[in-house]
């Protein structure tokens, strides 16, 4: 009788989870596969000439990413930290 009991639970600790595994699996969608255009056409990254003047062109300021940055001073002097080890 003991090994009976066993075996059920056995079964049910194997059993169970391959049901709710094989229920998922059948419940699932499979999407299609993206489709690819044939063709790729990209947009210009410059703007089209303007008609110019007689007046000499001015130097073109750098775009963000060709901008550097120093970095900030490194200080530790935040007050409102109320963590360990703090003495206020």
């Amino acid at each position: 009788m003991v090994f009976s009991h066993r075996m059920a639970a056995l079964a049910a600790v194997v059993v169970i989870p391959l049901g709710i595994a094989a229920t998922s699996y059948a419940l699932t969608d499979s999407p299609e596969s993206p489709k690819v255009p044939p063709r790729v056409e990209l947009e210009s990254g410059s703007p089209s000439a303007a008609p110019t003047s007689a007046k000499p062109t001015p130097t073109p300021t750098p775009t963000p990413s060709d901008e550097v940055v120093s970095r900030p001073p490194v200080s530790d002097d935040d007050d409102d930290d109320d963590g360990p080890g703090d003495d206020g």
